[in-house]
């Protein structure tokens, strides 16, 4: 008898990709699970891993073959994340570079930048982070302070960023910057900083309640200069850019928060046929079984959902509202879930070595990255109210 939850086939994935994941996964079962604790304790994955994954073709994969890389679609982007978020291993942070960051310097980039960074990004010698949070501003992306000013031939970049993601082992960065003060969101540029640049630094790994292993960093910038073949895409388009590439930002956590909420309901249906309350099986109470009942309804319901929106993605259909419906109801119910998932669990589920405390943990920031589930139901408002 299985015990596993959503038995729906997935069409989304044919056998190639399947042969894929099969590869990722036997990859982070030998060389992350068993160090993972480890990681968590340091702050951060080590390089080595990155180095690893680029020999096996696991980071970048989108990237053209004149760039170096073998030009997938996104549903190779999609099995990677899901064998990490199904592990628990969410210090990993491939999905921020091969899903967010690396895209900006395929889509916009010069062929001078793609010809001197995406190699990199593929072999793993190159690991990326996009800067956008500032400690004053969070979702408000046009009000940043980072500023960057022409000089000559540079342009020299000042401000500070924060909660960034990979910044600690980054040795690349797309920094949002102010280059028109005055022109709103039209003074928005992105640029390609290199980390050992001169008056380029890394502050303090912070210390997160979730997500242990995971670098997230501030970022100090004072008197940068970079040269003006810097700039990503062109001047005064940031704004414009970060906004075309939110979707697919938003599906990726989509994609991430989904897989987990399935592994960690799944071995709730496992831990509660095993335990027992009262003389019997957790599993044979009515509230049990109703909890499961409508925890398994939410997350099969949602894994259709998500498995659309990643089908209309690869055919370039996924709108900027459908993205956000993808990520405030994913991130919502992997939270819902998780802590009825963690409550069946009882005493245990509160203790750091089973897998549903450090998801309980890791997951709420997922409401809050990639824009807010307020900032998300304010794009679906605007949408369904966008005559008014």
């Amino acid at each position: 008898m299985s015990l596993r939850s959503n038995s729906i086939p997935r069409t989304v994935f044919d056998s190639d990709h399947e042969l894929f994941r099969d590869m990722v996964y036997k990859f982070l079962q030998a060389e992350a699970v068993p160090y993972h604790a480890a990681w968590e304790k340091q702050g951060c994955v080590d390089r080595e891993l990155w180095l690893k994954a680029g020999e096996q073709g696991f980071l970048s994969p989108t990237v053209p073959e004149e760039y170096g890389g073998v030009g997938a679609d996104f549903r190779f982007n999609a099995i990677v994340n899901e064998e990490v978020f199904k592990l628990g291993l969410t210090g990993i942070g491939w999905g921020l570079h091969s899903d967010i960051a690396v895209p900006y310097i395929l889509n916009y980039g010069s062929e001078e930048q793609k010809h001197k960074y995406l190699p990199g990004t593929i072999s793993g010698e190159i690991i990326t982070a996009i800067a956008m949070t500032e400690p004053g501003t969070g979702s408000d992306l046009q009000n940043i302070k980072t500023t960057a000013v022409l000089d000559g031939d540079e342009y020299v970049l000042n401000g500070s960023k924060t909660f960034i993601t990979n910044g600690q082992l980054a040795n690349l960065v797309i920094i949002v910057a102010k280059t028109d003060s005055k022109a709103g969101s039209k003074g928005i540029s992105l640029f390609l900083v290199e980390t050992d640049s001169k008056g380029f630094s890394r502050g303090s790994n912070l210390e997160k309640i979730g997500m242990k292993a995971q670098d997230t960093s501030e970022l100090f910038l004072s008197e940068v200069r970079i040269p003006k073949q810097n700039l990503l895409g062109e001047l005064g388009k940031g704004f414009v850019y970060l906004m075309q590439e939110l979707p697919q930002e938003r599906l990726s956590v989509a994609i991430g928060a989904i897989a987990c909420t399935e592994e960690i309901l799944n071995q709730t249906i496992d831990y509660v046929s095993e335990r027992k309350a009262f003389g019997k099986s957790i599993a044979s109470f009515q509230n049990t079984q109703f909890k499961l009942a409508e925890a398994d309804t939410e997350v099969t319901s949602l894994r259709i959902f998500i498995d659309k929106c990643l089908e209309l993605h690869i055919q370039e259909k996924l709108d900027v509202a459908t993205a956000a419906k993808a990520k405030l109801l994913s991130t919502e119910v992997q939270c819902k879930v998780l802590d009825e998932c963690l409550q069946l669990h009882g005493g245990y589920g509160y203790m750091w070595e089973y897998p549903v405390a450090r998801a309980y943990a890791d997951a709420r920031v997922q409401k809050i990255y990639a824009g807010t589930s307020e900032v998300m139901k304010l794009i679906i408002a605007r949408a369904i109210f966008a005559d008014i």
